[in-house]
């Protein structure tokens, strides 16, 4: 391309200013995001697109954040899909930009609530059914193999019933 352009051709697009780095502050919060995330088994874009966010004095748009984050378009996409989904950003308009911004939400009780109705409560049902295909086939094991079996399907049904129970309670007591 640099070529090109000391022959004076036409080149369609030439952005020579460089992606604008991240502070040393922005690093940190956004690593403290990416070290909760994992623990949440989130993917990591997901915890800079929060965390940059987060820390942000202003509004990013998503162009924005692929640059500074140095992610693809499809990970901020779905990035911002899956955060949106949760409550932990929302979309706003800045004046005089026609693009899409965003900014992060920092009700922590909301984001809880959210992420719990939203990611564990459905993950809870999913292992329900798991679980009785789980018990049909220990049925087919061999007996000696059943008995352990069967005592480690009924914990973890055991798991699940208790979790059942207790997440609308978490869910009532952080109000939403």
């Amino acid at each position: 391309m640099l070529a090109a352009i000391e022959r004076k051709e036409s080149v369609d697009f030439v952005d020579f200013a460089p992606a604008k780095s991240l502070s040393t502050l922005e690093t940190e919060v956004i690593d403290l995001f990416v070290e909760l995330f994992r623990v949440l088994g989130q993917p990591r874009s997901q915890a800079e697109i929060y965390g940059l966010l987060f820390i942000s004095a202003q509004p990013l748009a998503m162009d924005d954040l692929m640059e500074r984050l140095q992610i693809s378009k499809g990970s901020a996409s779905q990035g911002l899909k899956f955060l949106g989904g949760i409550g932990a950003v929302r979309s706003v308009q800045v004046a005089g930009d026609r693009r899409t911004h965003y900014e992060a939400v920092a009700e922590l009780r909301k984001l809880t609530t959210r992420y719990l109705r939203e990611e564990i409560v459905p993950y809870l049902e999913r292992g329900q059914a798991r679980l009785e295909r789980i018990g049909a086939m220990v049925k087919y094991l061999p007996a000696d193999d059943r008995s352990r079996a069967d005592g480690r399907v009924a914990m973890l049904r055991s798991w699940g019933k208790n979790s059942r129970r207790v997440l609308p309670l978490i869910i009532k007591v952080l109000g939403h």
